[in-house]
């Protein structure tokens, strides 16, 4: 019995680091421009995004089940207050996802078909890139309280992947817009959000979408925060509380 501890953990170690790698093979080879266009051309953009984002919530699910199940190898101990971040942080990151996913972005991911000719919405004006600062936030604030091997390199495997996905969809963007309608668009918003707001280079006008993403965003994370996360991640974000 000695050994089948070690023989399973190595085989949890080797699942781990699979889904990981196949999440980020994902979220390289079917965005690349020439793959992206031949997919697009035999399915569609709308069945395009709705596999590829199929896969890539299949792919994560079993990144965080293996990661769930790994061994614990502690770099760092646990404390109270690391958990204040992720409850903090993740009501904008809900927000982000779901306001940034339904409002349609002609400079970054979204569900909706995205116009150039119609002007820019709010969560855009904010920062053009919403869906990718979502999951920024989401997994960033997740290192402090996750101390360990696995989990650093989950969570900030998955900050570096969002953060190298921005320079990306710029340029992609900026091929397919034309540098005209490029600079004219990004203009009124930039990469870190409020920053074009704060600035004075863009307005920011308050309206019924922009209000009921943050009222949607705002029940999805006390959802989580309150029965989801526990049920899907065996965790209790709340569970510090009683430290």
């Amino acid at each position: 019995m000695g050994l089948a501890w070690p023989a399973c953990c190595n085989f949890i170690m080797t699942e781990f680091l699979l889904a990981i790698t196949l999440f980020v093979v994902a979220h390289a080879v079917p965005p690349a421009p020439p793959v992206r266009r031949r997919l697009v051309s035999v399915l569609g953009r709308r069945l395009y995004l709705t596999v590829y984002s199929l896969v890539s919530l299949v792919l994560l699910a079993w990144v965080i089940s293996a990661a769930v199940r790994a061994p614990l190898i502690l770099l760092w101990a646990p404390a109270g207050w690391q958990w204040v971040v992720p409850v903090a942080a993740m009501p904008l990151a809900f927000w982000f996802l779901v306001a940034g996913l339904a409002e349609a972005n002609p400079l970054s991911i979204s569900f909706r078909r995205r116009d150039p000719a119609v002007p820019l919405p709010p969560i855009v004006r904010i920062t053009r890139h919403p869906v990718i600062w979502g999951f920024l936030i989401w997994a960033g604030a997740h290192v402090p309280p996750n101390g360990d091997v696995v989990s650093l390199i989950l969570f900030g495997g998955m900050t570096a992947l969002a953060a190298a996905g921005i320079p990306m969809l710029d340029r992609r963007a900026r091929q397919r817009l034309g540098d005209l309608q490029w600079r004219e668009l990004s203009r009124t918003t930039s990469v870190f959000p409020f920053a074009a707001v704060l600035s004075g280079r863009s307005g920011l006008r308050v309206n019924g979408p922009f209000l009921h993403h943050a009222i949607a965003g705002t029940a999805a994370y006390l959802w989580f925060l309150l029965k989801g996360h526990e049920w899907l991640i065996g965790v209790d974000p709340l569970a510090w509380l009683s430290w």
